[in-house]
């Protein structure tokens, strides 16, 4: 069994029905969740005149070998109504794999641990929460004190509200 992390996001629709239905597609098809962080709301990054995000980190243990996993989220993405259009677009889901055990592998199209990772206050906060002293294994530095380092200054808060 692997150890994975993935995190959750969108900004369009019912963000916290598409959440849930990520969550449910991914134990179904990818792994069994082991941990679910909070859910946590920003502003978006990278390109910012979009509406507001919601974030959540998955832990979940899995036989599938990491370019399946790749595989398996695109194709929920797909089911769940995700269409391609710009880099950094507004989109209904994303999901990214963070962490793969310790695996430290780069391909043409998978890159783990994820790049940006520890540029984004919206990727660690989340992760924090669930493996503070993970080690990133490229990195040499826990979560914790990637948060610490982390430059983004987009504010990150723990979503209370309900979408329409």
């Amino acid at each position: 069994m692997h150890k994975v992390y993935l995190l959750l996001g969108g900004n369009l629709g019912d963000r916290t029905a598409y959440l849930q239905q990520a969550r449910e597609s991914i134990n179904e098809q990818v792994g069994t969740l082991t941990r679910i962080s909070k859910v946590y709301e920003t502003a978006a990054w990278g390109k910012t005149n979009q509406p507001n995000f919601l974030n959540q980190v998955l832990e979940l243990q899995t036989h599938l070998a990491p370019e399946q996993v790749l595989q398996s989220i695109n194709l929920i993405e797909q089911e769940l109504g995700r269409v391609r259009l710009e880099h950094w677009g507004a989109r209904v889901i994303d999901i990214d794999i963070l962490f793969y055990d310790d695996l430290v592998q780069q391909t043409q199209r998978l890159t783990i641990p994820h790049p940006q990772l520890h540029l984004r206050r919206f990727t660690l906060l989340p992760l924090a929460a669930l493996a503070p002293e993970f080690e990133h294994p490229a990195l040499g530095r826990s979560i914790n004190q990637l948060l610490q380092e982390c430059p983004d200054e987009l504010e990150v808060w723990e979503y209370v509200g309900r979408d329409e």
